[in-house]
């Protein structure tokens, strides 16, 4: 694609040049930011001397790309990092700086830091004992698992912004004027979040906030980590600015005058990671700093029709909204649907059926689907969002597209690994090769696990094959051979040598004398098993990557658990409890890669937002659902009250007026972030009756009728 002059104009930028880009999304101001990398190496500036700062390492993808082409030349290597990532790397290099001073009970160990997954299980040690035994959070009807989340998420949230963390439960109760019970879980929130840190600094554990802290308040004015930092980098490419929390910002502000050279990278209208801690205005303010402003209008993805589109809806949403047209009211071109769904000219950018039950709408959504891959579109340009993707949901939209041969994926970053299907077999698979461990699969674990396993085989044949030989009791599997003939017949003697062969790769491995890591046994049950030709991973892509996840979690866990005494037996068992506990999955990036899948997307509207990637056509479902705009329900935190711009004065209350004023800027800003990754076409999933079999009539549909009523 060839490049504007504005953008020539940065990538060329003399080497002592601080820069501030801004515009919608679609503008090309990636381009830039990776073209601009590519400029500085070409004038022979060192590679390592190069910072490459994005909020979420997914979106390094682009800058990856060239790294890793034939176009870059040996030499040394550019730092693509998160700010929390860097923090980690200076608190691993210099520990022994920042041990004492932050209060760790043995600084002259080596930390451990731990992910989310393995940060939900230090925090179920230390809450599940008050709930049980004190009567914690006894008001309140939640999981576990999102109790525990939701505490790190204050923790983080402190860091991130810059208060202590023992004032989480103040500013809380502070700005909350409802059920005064609601004062105590506030109050249990504060005392687990206590709990937990103190925990950490007893124990050499390191979650993100107090890596974060450590780094911001011992390393960063710390005169020999600042000298190190500022010789290294000398050039900063910071991607998404308004995507990170207010400490990244002020890291930066007071790094910015170390540099030589700096570009700053922001999305208008966007800061869609609010509820991570997200400041759109503080990253903004950065760009007082900088040599220059500019702003790209031109998109190069989305049609004029779409533009209007978004840029009309928004308006409809929040009218207060900042959001600003780049076309003339005279200019709309987008025209209304027909009623009752019929079909429309390929000019028209919104389509929509209207289906009374959600099943029908499926039916429509799979149609519509096959009809444009008919057309030539390539299944990678299409994508399906809902603003909540539930397992029902994504059974019966998945199942439905595979059976008209449609590849498709999913991606849903807040699924628990245990939810996966490879996971569960995988799962019990190691619980049949480590009876040691005391857990009995039940016969419906066991033949989901071998109908997984082995390709090609059904529930029926599994499940008879299972009730024939395998005994919970004992946890033994009997051979294939002494089935009945007849019997042998009907589950395949296929089937049955590969049954056979996976029971003597199980018999074969529980002799070993030693045992070795889960994760271990695991690399082997894959790598030598079920990723061979006639069993279920051989081609299965998308098992192969909860496989890799999997090993990778377990492998993290047990180095999270290295300072302990458990033995390899005890922390497989241990790794089992904490995902039938619901833990959420820590993100991984095999998740997130979808450029070698030429496949249709289903994926919550978020996550498809924070892969920053264009398509030809976006399906919404059920736009008349609350889902849209409501918030989670989270009742041990917030990320309005928990952030730099809320007022924390006595008195200062968050009303229903605050809650109904910020769903409508989130959700105005969630249609515009889409629309502006959407190519060509928008079609709208309608249904009287919702998922759940309710009559659906939210904010979300109210606007598009609002839109196409001024438009007649």
């Amino acid at each position: 694609m060839p490049l504007t002059q504005p953008q020539i104009d940065i990538i060329s930028a003399p080497l002592d040049r601080r820069l501030f880009l801004s515009g919608p999304a679609g503008a090309g101001k990636t381009t830039v930011g990776v073209e601009r990398m590519r400029f500085l190496l070409e004038e022979g500036v060192p590679a390592e001397s190069i910072l490459v700062l994005t909020p979420q390492r997914t979106l390094q993808t682009p800058y990856q790309d060239l790294l890793q082409s034939n176009e870059i030349g040996a030499g040394g290597e550019v730092t693509l990092a998160t700010v929390g990532g860097l923090a980690r790397r200076m608190v691993d290099l210099f520990w022994t700086l920042a041990a004492e001073p932050a209060g760790f009970a043995h600084p002259d160990r080596p930390p451990i830091f731990l992910t989310l997954e393995t940060a939900q299980y230090y925090m179920a040690h230390i809450v599940r004992p008050l709930i049980e035994e004190e009567g914690y959070f006894e008001s309140l009807t939640i999981n576990r698992n999102r109790l525990y989340s939701q505490v790190i998420d204050n923790l983080n949230k402190a860091a991130s912004i810059g208060f202590p963390h023992t004032q989480i439960g103040e500013r809380l109760d502070n700005a909350w004027m409802g059920d005064p019970g609601q004062r105590r879980i506030y109050a249990d929130t504060q005392d687990c979040a206590n709990r937990f840190r103190q925990y950490c600094l007893d124990h050499n554990l390191l979650d993100f906030s107090l890596q974060l802290e450590i780094f911001y308040e011992q390393l960063w004015g710390d005169p020999i980590v600042h000298d190190y930092l500022t010789r290294t980098y000398r050039h900063l490419i910071y991607e998404n600015v308004e995507e990170d929390p207010p400490r990244a910002h002020d890291i930066i502000r007071e790094w910015m005058p170390d540099f030589d050279s700096a570009l700053l990278i922001y999305d208008e209208n966007a800061g869609y990671r609010r509820f991570l801690g997200a400041d759109p205005e503080t990253g903004y303010r950065l760009s007082e700093l900088c040599d220059a402003k500019t702003f790209l209008a031109e998109s190069f993805v989305t049609s004029v029709g779409v533009q209007n589109l978004s840029f009309d809806l928004a308006r409809v949403i929040d009218p207060s909204s900042a959001l600003t047209p780049t076309l003339s009211q005279g200019e709309r071109e987008y025209e209304s649907p027909l009623p009752s769904g019929e079909g429309q000219g390929e000019g028209n950018v919104l389509q929509y059926a209207d289906a009374h039950y959600y099943p029908e709408l499926l039916d429509w959504l799979t149609e519509e689907i096959a009809t444009l891959l008919d057309e030539g579109l390539p299944p990678s340009e299409i994508v399906v969002l809902a603003p909540y993707l539930s397992d029902a949901l994504r059974f019966s939209l998945m199942h439905r597209l595979e059976a008209r041969d449609i590849p498709v994926r999913s991606h849903r970053p807040s699924r628990s690994l245990r939810d996966e299907p490879a996971t569960q077999s995988l799962l019990t698979l190691a619980a049949l090769a480590h009876p040691q461990w005391g857990i009995r699969p039940s016969e419906f674990d066991v033949a989901y696990a071998f109908m997984q396993a082995i390709d090609g085989m059904d529930l029926i044949r599994a499940n008879l094959l299972t009730k024939i030989v395998y005994r919970a009791s004992g946890q033994e599997l009997s051979p294939f051979d002494g089935i009945k003939p007849e019997v042998q017949e009907r589950i395949t003697y296929v089937f049955g040598a590969h049954y056979a062969e996976l029971r003597n790769w199980l018999l074969a491995y529980r002799q070993q004398a030693d045992v070795p890591p889960f994760d271990h046994f695991l690399r082997k049950l894959f790598g030598e098993i079920l990723s061979q030709p006639g069993f279920g991973f051989h081609r299965d892509l998308d098992a192969a990557r909860v496989a890799a996840s999997l090993i990778e979690s377990v492998k993290k866990f047990r180095w999270a658990m290295a300072s302990s005494d458990a033995d390899a037996l005890t922390l497989g068992r241990e790794y089992i409890e904490m995902l039938n506990e619901g833990v959420i999955a820590a993100q991984y990036l095999g998740a997130w890669d979808m450029q070698s899948d030429d496949a249709v997307l289903v994926a919550p509207a978020y996550t498809f937002l924070m892969q920053n990637r264009a398509v030809a056509v976006q399906f919404w479902l059920n736009p008349g659902s609350d889902g849209w705009v409501e918030r989670l329900f989270q009742p041990l935190t917030h990320p309005y009250v928990l952030s730099r711009g809320w007022d924390n004065a006595e008195g200062h209350y968050w009303t229903d007026a605050d809650d109904v004023a910020a769903n409508q800027a989130a959700l105005a800003r969630l249609t515009t972030g889409l629309l502006r990754r959407c190519k060509d076409r928008l079609y709208l999933g309608l249904s009287e009756l919702g998922e759940s079999g309710f009559e659906q009539r939210g904010v979300l549909l109210k606007a598009f009728q609002r839109v196409l009523q001024e438009r007649e």
